[in-house]
């Protein structure tokens, strides 16, 4: 795992950030600290970032607003530190490009060890070569060479197509919404509505799942966007952790 990047941690709580920075750096990640959002900022823009951990509650920016801004420019990971329990508050940081949240109070070594999923995950999604497969064989996806197969059959999949799979099969779990996946898959060039997604997501599914109206695959998360959702993945396998 390459631990050349820095980890930019941001909290207003100073306590909080020295006690993250002496555990990670005892495990040999780099850090960078910030107590607030404009100075998290010019750090993120001064530097190139492994992964962030982000507070909610900042004194002149909502982490939710701090988050929503690295999006606009990155996919760099993020772990948000939250206080909010309920399910929505939760769903609200995935929707707007959190990869992972940790709930208030926490310890540090829960900390580290999500962080060093995340960044293993990561690192995966970008050394993926070979063919990854789902569920036993059924569905095969050749990130490098765009062949997508399902039960060993070549599908037919559309260059949008494609695009949309890969980008929420490279991020498992995670919450995309239809403007995320016009920036993260499209980039930006879709000549088209948000809405236009559900249409391409619509015939996605009924390529590659068994039954497109019972999906096991490209979820729809109501009121917030799709997910893709791997329970067996095969090559680049994710470790698990408390």
């Amino acid at each position: 795992m390459n631990k050349n990047k820095p980890i930019l941690l941001i909290d207003d709580e100073i306590k909080i950030t020295k006690v993250l920075k002496a555990y990670l750096e005892k495990n040999g990640y780099s850090t960078l600290t910030a107590h607030d959002g404009k100075h998290a900022w010019e750090q993120f823009q001064s530097q190139e970032i492994a992964l962030v951990v982000l507070d909610l509650m900042l004194p002149d920016i909502t982490g939710e607003e701090l988050c929503y801004k690295i999006r606009t420019q990155s996919r760099v990971p993020v772990i948000m530190l939250t206080a909010k329990s309920n399910e929505a508050d939760l769903l609200r940081g995935l929707k707007i490009g959190a990869d992972d949240y940790i709930i208030k109070p926490f310890s540090p070594r829960t900390v580290v060890a999500k962080i060093e999923a995340v960044l293993r995950r990561t690192e995966c999604d970008e050394l993926i070569s070979m063919p990854v497969s789902y569920n036993n064989g059924y569905l095969t996806i050749d990130f490098e060479n765009g062949v997508v197969k399902k039960n060993g059959e070549i599908i037919n999949l559309t260059p949008t197509e494609f695009k949309l799979l890969r980008a929420l099969a490279k991020a498992p779990n995670r919450i995309f919404t239809r403007d995320q996946l016009i920036t993260f898959a499209l980039d930006d060039n879709f000549d088209g509505y948000d809405r236009s997604i559900d249409t391409y997501i619509k015939s996605l599914r009924s390529k590659i799942e068994s039954d497109r109206k019972k999906p096991q695959y490209i979820v729809t998360v109501h009121g917030f966007g799709y997910k893709f959702v791997s329970e067996t993945k095969e090559h680049c396998r994710e470790s698990t952790y408390d």
